[in-house]
């Protein structure tokens, strides 16, 4: 079995943290009200959704900041150049 690439991996998380799944969450219920508002022709319930959306967004941002979030990576550039096993141009 060939070794994982780190300068492909992504972490262990994949965006799997409590941060992530409470934002998409929060989305997903703000998508449904929006659709449940377009197909009843209430449009004021359309914008509620889209505002629920947008709540989503903050609510994973702060709390990926409070670090319920993937920790940040850090990869050294040109290190995905050198894992596939090109050369640096010399300069």
């Amino acid at each position: 079995m060939a070794a994982q690439d780190p300068a492909r991996s992504h972490g262990p998380s994949h965006g799997n943290t409590p941060a992530a799944w409470t934002a998409v969450s929060v989305m997903l219920v703000g998508f449904l009200i929006g659709a449940i508002g377009v197909v009843m022709l209430a449009w004021p319930l359309f914008w509620v959704g889209v505002a629920v959306v947008g709540l989503g967004v903050v609510v994973g941002k702060v709390m990926a900041m409070m670090g319920f979030g993937a920790p940040p990576t850090y990869i050294e550039p040109g290190a995905e150049e050198r894992a596939e096993g090109h050369r640096a141009p010399d300069a």
